[in-house]
């Protein structure tokens, strides 16, 4: 059997030098006869080597402890779970449990247009009721059912589209004093019991429903009485573009009292939430995902509301696909959001600064409300900082003010003016190398990252093993942070070392440590003039390598500058800090990992290169940012040649292995869309049939293919299979889903059969003219038009897509999207309908010339024909599979 050894040999000293040889010779000493791997490696090692190799494995377990403590923290393992017995006067996560299993497995299938979500909306009912009979008589319950219509324009995915919505679910509870006026401010908590097609919805948003749930049994159990009232939105309609929340916003009764909102979200099955548990630094990167909450109806689209949205994390494989299941939720996460989020009900209604709409915008309002966001960040979830906006202005100029002032305060009274200007010289070629340093630790994964892919047969290995991703690239990243201070082991000096009576090394070092003082500080500046919230993380580092930078200058009255010892003393104040920008990198790495199944497949030639590229980068900005602040002065033992070949080494090993390692699992499966497409003409024609299947990652439908062999035979794919010969699909085939379809590129087109299709339904969805056409006083053409959904059972959405002379429609109170394009199509206007599907749609359109006016009809049926659930079950475990029947036609008026 073949066997790999490492085999030790022991080092001997040889004139003041240890060596070291793992040689075939030794090995064969060692008695190894079945050797067939064998690591050879020649190395020669000084005193200096040996410290910079025991600094090195000495920092590996350190910040190894600090990810198992951040892994910890990011996942709740520290959290326990309360069961069902408990006190009624405690939050329980085994009770909320117990609605979300309700939810998602007894009833399931909430999407819009199937009868899971009005059954749904009945048992949140019933449980409000429940809820009711158990209010004390100082206690006023009000539990309502709204059904919300509307239409309106929004920018969704920087796409423009028109909405129209009819007959959506909304349930309501408010609770108050029995004294209580319905213009009192009132807390808002938002939750949508609506899922998305193809998921149960555990997660998203049952655990939110559910924490909701248990929130208002707390209160009323509890004994509770809010000073202000608090109101409870069950919304059925988030994920067809968060329609529940428009509904709300424009039509409700309380929507004016509404005081602060806490929207209850998630984007995965678990662990810490974004804006409560979590820094508001995240909030500047959540808008590179392609998903947005119902967050921007309450505080940008239909109110200045101040509120948070608060987002589960991670778990997020499982996001918007089947295996959003009950037992997928992480442990303690539910607990953790219920008793943060009374908390803050608690606190949001006992403040004196909750003000209804008319209060907050009266001329006579004294209070100081503003729009900039407040800085607040956690560490590691154990306590929370908080400042204003006009805080940070002051504090976040400190840092760059002392690199300013630092020059002057070290030289002035020893050495002079001139002086002072060269040390400042200095301190400034120190920052610019500390900047190049950074920048190579991205650098050098990225290249890695494109040179692995030059050689592999597939990319994003890393998705369903997530330690890869750290494994290939944070060794050539130390490597990209330690190549300026091996190049330039002494800073080129301005400064006289003569006068100043020190060593070279000494003033190096220290032109090197303020160097990367400054750049820090220079970014808390930068953000602070931008106006984004994440300068507390620079802000935390400038000020944690001040305490080190003290703590270093005591340890040299006990051991030399070059010592190790004093390389201690200078990481150990740093300690806090680096454990924080370990949690922050580590939160960065594997929020992106999960959520990189779901970026959407970019075209070739470079498409492919993209999600690794980016999780280099990444990495290489955490690894920059966990270690670059300890490299003044650490770096003088890391950056030897032979610590750097050992990570070199170290890279090419890994990224060899990772080659080895499939990109997806049961854990981290692959997203495929399966489009089963019916060209249809009149009211029940089908022109044509096909299946057309679109990938939303990197990996091409030609990797899932030689992968799923059962399915390739069923689509009739050989060999010879090339996307050069295949019948492609056009964005606009996935019409239905606009504008998801514009995160996908070279799909595929396969032919179907319509017999069964035609037996299940006897009409399909057809769009005509009920009314004469009329000229306005302007002249234009008035179109008159009706859509009948026809024998349909289960619509999730219908889209029109209408190019010509428009020039106005009876949608969104008269007023036009801007027109988007699609592989270079004429300009188009999109408006999704939704809502009860037994009733026609009744619209009209305005041309402002003869031309004529083209309308595309796509319309998404949650139903499948027996042979395209067999398709389905025919791709592997690995593949989740968002399957649905969309039935298009196009008409000219």
């Amino acid at each position: 059997m073949s066997k790999l050894f490492f085999v030790p040999i022991p080092l001997q000293k040889e004139g003041g030098e240890i060596s070291a040889a793992f040689t075939l010779r030794a090995a064969l000493a060692q008695n190894l006869d079945s050797t067939i791997w064998i690591f050879i490696i020649l190395a020669k090692f000084d005193a200096r080597d040996v410290s910079g190799f025991k600094l090195l494995f000495s920092l590996a377990i350190m910040y190894g402890l600090m990810s198992f403590v951040v892994h910890s923290v990011i996942y709740t393992k520290f959290i326990e779970p309360l069961g069902i017995d408990v006190p009624l006067d405690r939050f329980s996560e085994a009770r909320a449990i117990e609605h979300v299993r309700v939810l998602s497995l007894e009833i399931g299938n909430r999407q819009e247009g199937r009868v899971g979500l009005r059954e749904a909306a009945e048992y949140i009912k019933a449980q409000l009721k429940k809820v009711k009979e158990r209010a004390g008589p100082n206690i006023r319950i009000e539990i309502e059912e709204n059904l919300v219509s509307g239409t309106f324009n929004m920018m969704f995915l920087g796409y423009s589209m028109s909405f129209s919505y009819r007959n959506l679910t909304n349930i309501l509870m408010r609770i108050s004093s029995i004294n209580s006026k319905h213009s009192d401010p009132s807390v808002l908590v938002n939750a949508h019991f609506d899922t998305t097609l193809g998921s149960p919805g555990a997660a998203d948003c049952g655990s939110c429903v559910a924490s909701s749930l248990e929130i208002a049994r707390l209160t009323i159990d509890s004994g509770w009485v809010p000073p202000r009232p608090i109101i409870l939105l069950f919304n059925g309609a988030e994920e067809s573009f968060l329609l529940g929340a428009n509904g709300f916003m424009r039509m409700h009764k309380w929507r004016d009292s509404i005081g602060a909102f806490i929207n209850l979200e998630a984007t995965g099955t678990g662990g810490l939430e974004s804006n409560m548990n979590n820094s508001i630094s995240l909030q500047d990167i959540f808008p590179l995902i392609p998903a947005d909450t119902d967050y921007r109806m309450f505080s940008q689209d239909y109110g200045s509301i101040p509120g948070l949205d608060i987002i589960f994390l991670f778990g997020g494989y499982y996001y918007h696909t089947s295996s959003d299941t009950v037992d997928r939720l992480l442990p303690g996460s539910i607990q953790a959001r219920g008793d943060n989020l009374y908390s803050t009900i608690k606190a949001f209604a006992g403040s004196s600064k909750l003000k209804n709409a008319h209060e907050r915008e009266s001329p006579g309002d004294t209070d100081d409300y503003n729009d900039e966001q407040a800085i607040f960040f956690d560490y590691l979830t154990w306590f929370m900082i908080f400042y204003s906006r006009r805080t940070a202005l002051v504090l976040h100029s400190i840092p760059i003010a002392i690199f300013l002032i630092m020059p002057f305060f070290l030289r002035f009274m020893n050495s002079g003016l001139c002086c002072c200007f060269a040390t400042f010289y200095d301190f400034f070629k120190g920052m610019v190398l500390h900047a190049i340093a950074i920048m190579l630790a991205i650098i050098f994964p990225v290249i890695f990252s494109i040179l692995r892919l030059l050689f592999s047969s597939n990319g994003m290995n890393w998705f369903a093993n997530p330690y890869l991703a750290f494994l290939m690239f944070t060794p050539i990243s130390l490597i990209g942070l330690l190549i300026p201070r091996t190049l330039c082991h002494v800073l080129p000096l301005s400064q006289d070392v003569s006068v100043l009576k020190t060593t070279k090394e000494a003033t190096s070092d220290e032109a090197r440590f303020w160097g990367a003082f400054g750049f820090y500080a220079s970014i808390t500046l930068a953000y602070l003039v931008v106006g984004l919230t994440g300068g507390f993380l620079t802000f935390f580092t400038s000020a944690s390598m001040l305490l080190a930078w003290i703590s270093f200058h005591l340890a040299v009255k006990f051991c030399s500058h070059q010592s190790v010892g004093s390389a201690i003393f200078y990481v150990m104040p740093l300690i806090p800090c680096l454990l924080h920008s370990v949690y922050f990198g580590g939160t960065l790495v594997q929020f992106f990992v999960e959520k990189m199944g779901m970026m959407g497949s970019l075209p070739p030639p470079y498409g492919y290169y993209i999600p690794d590229i980016v999780m280099a980068a990444i990495v290489g900005i955490a690894t920059g940012w966990s270690v670059g602040p300890i490299i003044s002065f650490c770096g003088n033992w890391l950056a030897r040649s032979s610590v750097l070949q050992f990570l070199l080494h170290l890279s090419v090993v890994a990224m060899a292995l990772s080659s080895q390692f499939f990109p997806y699992s049961t854990d981290a499966p692959k997203r495929v869309v399966l489009q089963h497409t019916f060209l249809t003409a009149d009211a029940n024609q089908v022109v044509d049939s096909s299946y057309d299947v679109a990938v939303i990652d990197s990996n091409s439908l030609l990797f899932l293919f030689n992968h799923a062999p059962e399915v390739a035979k069923e689509l009739h794919i050989g060999p010879e299979f090339s996307f050069e010969t295949a019948n492609m699909s056009s964005q606009r085939t996935f019409t239905a889903i606009f504008p998801v379809n514009f995160l996908f590129s070279r799909s595929l087109k396969f032919p179907a059969k319509s017999d069964e299709i035609s037996k299940r339904y006897k009409h399909f969805p057809h769009l005509y003219t009920n009314k004469s056409q009329m000229t306005t006083r302007d002249g234009s053409r008035r179109v008159y038009l009706e859509l009948s959904l026809g024998s349909l059972e289960e619509v999730w959405v219908a889209v029109l897509n209408i190019t010509g002379p428009l020039s106005n429609w009876s949608f969104a109170d008269n007023k036009i999207t801007l027109p988007e394009t699609s592989e270079g199509g004429p300009p188009s206007y999109i408006c999704r309908l939704t809502g009860a599907s037994h009733e026609n749609w009744n619209f009209w359109l305005e041309a402002n010339s003869s031309g004529d006016l083209r309308v595309e009809v796509a319309v998404l049926d949650q139903i499948l024909v027996d042979e395209t659930k067999e398709l389905k079950r025919l791709f592997p475990a690995w593949a989740d599979v968002i399957a649905f029947s969309s039935f298009m036609s196009t008409y000219i008026f």
